[in-house]
């Protein structure tokens, strides 16, 4: 016994607009189209991954980037690599931006997320891991890549506030807030339009 077997190109059931016949009229309902079709109706985000590191008397440590202007102090970490899970990136960046080689444990503080804007074109996902308190030791022996930060510094918050923008000052202080209770934070308008 054969078998004709027809390729199919696979496919995802989504919500579709979809023209109503004789009303001149369109409506949303489920159609079935092609994964690749689907995947350009779908939100385009960039991930990131970092560290909250502090001193022993729970400051915060921040790295300046050279590279922006409109966000100049942030977290130990960065974007994603593909292929890389968000824990990853967090060492990897870690490694890469201070020297410092973390390994954990996994401790997840806070999720962002901010919706694209004229700076830039995608959504943006992020997570924030426990890094620990560092001793004025390791502080000190930090070593910045000068292609990407020429400063680190440790403040008490409060003093971070005139130094960041003020959704990232915000940011900052959900995540401390998520690490003083233990309950991870959920910061959802870091978004790209509000500078």
């Amino acid at each position: 016994m054969t078998a004709n077997h027809v390729h199919e190109e696979p496919r995802i059931l989504a919500k579709g607009v979809q023209p109503q016949a004789g009303h001149g009229r369109q409506s949303v309902s489920p159609v079935w189209m092609p994964a690749e079709q689907y995947a350009e109706t779908v939100l385009k985000a960039t991930a990131f991954a970092c560290l909250l590191f502090t001193d022993e008397h729970d400051n915060p440590l921040q790295l300046r980037a050279v590279y922006s202007r409109t966000h100049p102090w942030q977290l130990v970490g960065g974007t994603m690599d593909p292929g890389e899970r968000p824990w990853e990136t967090a060492l990897r960046e870690c490694r890469e931006e201070t020297g410092i080689v973390f390994e954990g444990p996994t401790k997840l503080l806070a999720s962002i997320f901010g919706q694209p804007g004229k700076e830039w074109p995608y959504a943006t996902i992020g997570f924030v891991f426990e890094g620990g308190r560092l001793t004025s030791d390791q502080i000190r022996s930090v070593v910045l890549d000068p292609a990407e930060h020429d400063d680190a510094r440790v403040l008490p918050l409060p003093e971070w506030q005139p130094l960041m923008p003020r959704r990232d000052f915000a940011r900052l202080e959900a995540v401390m807030e998520a690490r003083r209770t233990g309950t991870a934070a959920f910061f959802d308008s870091w978004d790209w339009e509000d500078q």
